[in-house]
């Protein structure tokens, strides 16, 4: 199988940062989305390829080893030879130092594995579009995500049916070599086992030994009521499957809210922009206002400021993870017109006549005064 280019399928250079290889993945991720492209298999195909790129290149530890040559697309002692598994680092640890949930696995003077060491498979991420009645009232909305899951034929052991994988003859299955160096000895991954402590010496044939196969899986997310913008909803073992066995990661759904056209999310709450008339702010009206589940009438009180903020308690969305409903907070804005008829202009005239106060002369003589004390 020949080994793919990853910076060719993602379509950015050998030295992209990871910010411009994330950024060129949601692009080619939007584009060729299995909801974006429903029943198009080369897609699909394509969708496969761009997450597989994307997995490594994100991945600093997997990224240098691809780009050693030394990344094995099958998994250590699969089809694909003996190069070393960028996660086998942490099963070489626990060998050294033990293991906290399972117990030293060996020791460096001796001691095999009596099974295939296991690794937890990757926690993923994932977006939902949903609109803002979604988000306030909640909804169930069906995702799509390229990940890894147990090969069907060999239950995730990378050895064809009816056979093992046998103890790696090279380090008996502690998946490290030593090296002596005077007095002191240098333990690195097994050449031959890349760290795993087993060989497949007969690989299974639907996934080349790896143990878990690359496919597009679709579930249907329970968003709760009250979400926001950028909002992570956990899908326990929803994530890649392990290697060799091991357990699956978890699937992370961010949630993306399509504003609204009337509310504004502030925290907890809601705002509303208002408009009102000069003469409702001089003189006082009710107003009717929007709310989620229909409208209201408010007091717009005499001599309202133009900003001046009026809250409805209790009338906004629901508090995600807490009690209880965030408040709505309606802020009035004082629409002033730009063309006025002759008529207008006369009325205008006649109620400025009224006021006989200039309301700049505070500021003015305030500014005299300063003026007279520093001659």
């Amino acid at each position: 199988m020949a080994r793919p280019d990853h910076y060719k399928t993602l379509g950015v250079d050998k030295k992209a940062s990871p910010e411009e290889v994330k950024k060129a993945y949601r692009k080619l991720a939007r584009q060729y989305h299995p909801d974006t492209n429903p029943g198009d298999k080369k897609a699909e195909e394509r969708f496969k390829q761009i997450s597989e790129a994307h997995d490594v290149l994100s991945d600093p530890d997997k990224r240098k080893a691809y780009d050693r040559g030394a990344l094995n697309p099958f998994g250590a002692g699969g089809a694909g030879g003996a190069g070393p598994d960028v996660g086998s680092f942490s099963d070489i640890l626990s060998d050294l130092f033990g293991n906290a949930t399972g117990g030293v696995r060996g020791r460096a003077g001796g001691g095999a594995r009596t099974k295939p060491a296991t690794e937890k498979g990757r926690d993923l991420e994932t977006e939902v579009s949903l609109s803002f009645d979604q988000a306030v009232e909640g909804a169930q909305l069906p995702v799509s995500v390229a990940t890894h899951s147990a090969c069907p034929t060999c239950r995730g052991t990378g050895a064809r049916p009816g056979t093992q994988p046998d103890v790696c003859p090279v380090c008996q299955g502690r998946g490290v070599e030593s090296e002596g160096q005077g007095l002191f000895s240098i333990s690195r991954p097994c050449h031959r086992c890349g760290g795993s402590g087993t060989v497949i010496e007969d690989p299974c044939p639907t996934c080349a030994g790896q143990g878990r196969m690359r496919e597009v899986k679709k579930y249907r997310v329970n968003v709760p009521a009250g979400v926001k913008d950028g909002s992570r909803i956990r899908l326990a073992g929803k994530g890649e499957a392990g290697l060799r066995g091991g357990p699956s990661g978890d699937l992370y759904v961010v949630t993306r809210v399509r504003a609204s056209d009337v509310f504004m999310a502030k925290g907890d709450h809601l705002e509303v922009e208002v408009p009102i008339t000069v003469a409702e702010a001089l003189r006082g009206a009710d107003v009717e206002v929007p709310t989620l589940n229909g409208s209201k009438r408010l007091r717009v009180a005499p001599g309202t400021k133009h900003g001046t903020v009026q809250r409805l308690r209790g009338e906004g969305p629901p508090r995600l993870g807490a009690p209880g409903r965030g408040d709505i907070h309606y802020r009035f804005v004082i629409e002033v017109p730009t063309d006025l008829s002759e008529e207008q202009r006369r009325a205008v005239d006649a109620l400025s006549a009224t006021f006989s106060a200039n309301p700049r002369e505070r500021i003015l003589r305030g500014v005299t005064s300063s003026e007279g004390t520093a001659a």
